[in-house]
């Protein structure tokens, strides 16, 4: 009787605990999961790849994975256990890009910003000057800019030519950058050239911030990788043996393998967050 209620008082603090979440459809809940695979491609510089192309690189690093493990342990709660590793590894590897295309990017904003304002000064229109950053600004930022004149000349707006050129840079700063660009020409304000010095200066300080903040964090991201990565290298290494892969086999195995994959999961991501910086967030996307 004791057991019965503490599992009735279980399920019931689970639906109280439910019912504050907003309830979503399962169609808005696949579409909000694939717009921000969609954003993560963008941020990491592979636009035309797709979402398909995404899905299709986690499906067959699993299955590689899984067969290999297979072949070398033949035990199969092994081999999926790596499989589900091995399925995240393209979503790390994309994060991965992204976080170092944003530091590049940041580290070159304020020579892009120095550009703008000397073309502003020496008489250039915005778009004259947004334009000549296709030619002559930063080599990685070349192309977003020279997609940006080609809209502009076939004959759209700024504004709208301007929402495009923030869509392929898929960047924070490039967000404010555009943003602050934008409101500037809508209010029609005459001291452009302030707004870009003082804009300059603002990026080169958080740039130079943001990076040592980064070099002391590092740290606790290896340790948090280490510290998932090295119990899973040892049962790799067991279950190479024939004894300990007929362990692994059996239902206490994989009820092992099953409550350290949970263990491992948790504890990575907690250590993640603990140790994390907060993260730039887009401007209207």
């Amino acid at each position: 009787m004791s057991l019965l209620l503490g599992l009735a008082l279980g399920a019931g603090l689970l639906l109280i605990w439910w019912s504050c979440w907003p309830r979503r459809r399962p169609e808005a809940a696949r579409r909000q999961r694939l717009g921000r695979l969609d954003q993560l491609l963008a941020e990491a510089g592979h636009q035309r790849v797709g979402v398909s192309g995404a899905v299709t690189a986690m499906v067959s690093s699993a299955v590689i994975v899984f067969l290999i493990v297979l072949v070398i342990t033949r035990a199969v709660p092994v081999a999926l256990c790596f499989a589900l590793f091995a399925s995240a590894v393209p979503i790390v590897v994309l994060r991965w890009q992204a976080r170092k295309r944003q530091a590049v990017l940041r580290e070159i904003w304020p020579d892009a910003v120095d550009h703008l304002r000397s073309a502003v000064r020496a008489g250039m229109s915005l778009p004259e000057a947004l334009i000549q950053l296709s030619t002559s600004g930063p080599v990685p930022l070349r192309e977003p800019f020279a997609e940006f004149a080609r809209d502009y000349r076939s004959g759209q707006n700024l504004g709208t030519a301007l929402v495009g050129l923030k869509d392929r840079l898929a960047d924070p700063v490039g967000d404010r950058i555009v943003i602050a660009l934008t409101i500037t020409r809508e209010v029609g304000g005459s001291d452009l050239g302030r707004l870009l010095s003082t804009l300059g200066e603002f990026l080169r300080e958080d740039a130079r911030t943001r990076s040592e903040l980064e070099a002391r964090q590092s740290w606790t991201v290896n340790a948090a990788k280490l510290a998932v990565a090295a119990p899973w290298i040892v049962v790799l290494l067991l279950s190479t043996q024939a004894e300990a892969a007929d362990a692994y086999r059996g239902l206490e195995g994989m009820a092992v393998l099953a409550g350290g994959l949970v263990v491992s999961v948790v504890c990575y991501q907690l250590m993640l967050r603990i140790g994390a910086l907060p993260k730039e967030g887009r401007v209207l996307l």
